[in-house]
C-alpha cells in the first residue's frame, strides 16, 4: 500500500499544494519562491528518501514568515496521513551530523504527541539568508513537529558558520526521519507502542 499524501492549504496569507511520497527517492519538486528554504527542504527530502512536491505562494512582500510556517503545517500533516496507523514502523530515530565545524544531534518520535525543543546558538539572532529569516527554522519546525504528531529535539552541540548549522539541521532531521517511518522487519504488523496503538 503507497504510504502517500496530498494535503492544499489556503488562507489569506498562503496557498500551498504540497504532495508526499514516504517511499520515494529523495526528490523535491515544485515551486518555492524562497531560494534558502528550497535549499534546506531539498536536503530534508534528500536524506529522508520522500518525494515532496511543493507549490508555494504567499505574502512575501510582507515576509516569508507565513509561507514556512503554513509548509510546516503542511508536511506535518501529509507525514501524518502517508504514515497511517503506523504499523510496522520503527516510530523512532536519531541522527548525529558532523558538517565542518558543527556537530547537530535531531532525535525523533512519531508518538502522536507533538513536542519540540531546541538546544543550541541562537537562531533568532542570525540575520537573513536572502528573503529568509533564521529564526523561521524553528517555526517551521515547531509546526511540523505539531501536525506530524511528532516529539522532536534538535540540539546544535557545536557551531559557528549560521549555513552549517541550518543545513546540519535539516540534514539530520532527514537521517532521523528516513529511520522512524522504515519499516522493522521483526515488527511487520505491530503498533510499535506498549500501549498497542499511537
Amino acid at each position: 500500500m503507497a504510504r502517500t499524501a496530498k494535503i492544499e492549504r489556503k488562507t489569506k496569507e498562503t496557498e500551498i499544494k504540497l504532495s508526499l511520497n514516504i517511499d520515494g527517492n529523495g526528490t523535491l519538486s515544485g515551486n518555492n519562491p524562497i531560494p534558502f528554504f528550497e535549499h534546506m527542504l531539498d536536503h530534508l527530502s534528500k536524506y529522508s528518501l520522500m518525494d515532496i512536491n511543493l507549490d508555494l505562494n504567499g505574502d512575501f512582500s510582507i515576509d516569508c514568515h507565513h509561507s514556512v510556517e503554513d509548509v510546516g503545517i503542511v508536511l506535518g500533516d501529509a507525514i501524518k496521513e502517508a504514515i497511517g496507523d503506523k504499523k510496522g514502523i520503527y516510530r523512532y530515530g536519531s541522527q548525529t551530523l558532523p558538517m565542518d565545524e558543527v556537530l547537530t544531534t535531531v532525535a525523533i518520535d512519531l508518538s502522536g504527541r507533538p513536542y519540540f525543543k531546541y538546544n543550541g546558538p541562537s537562531l533568532t539572532k542570525m540575520g537573513k539568508f536572502g528573503i529568509y529569516d533564521s529564526e523561521l527554522t524553528l517555526e517551521f519546525l515547531h509546526k511540523l513537529s505539531i501536525h506530524a504528531g511528532m516529539n522532536l529535539h534538535v540540539f546544535v552541540m557545536s557551531g559557528e558558520n549560521r549555513h552549517h548549522i541550518h543545513e546540519s539541521i535539516f540534514k539530520a532531521l532527514g537521517f532521523a526521519l528516513r529511520q522512524a517511518v522504515s519499516f522493522d522487519e521483526k515488527r511487520k504488523n505491530e503498533i510499535p507502542s506498549t500501549k498497542g496503538s499511537l
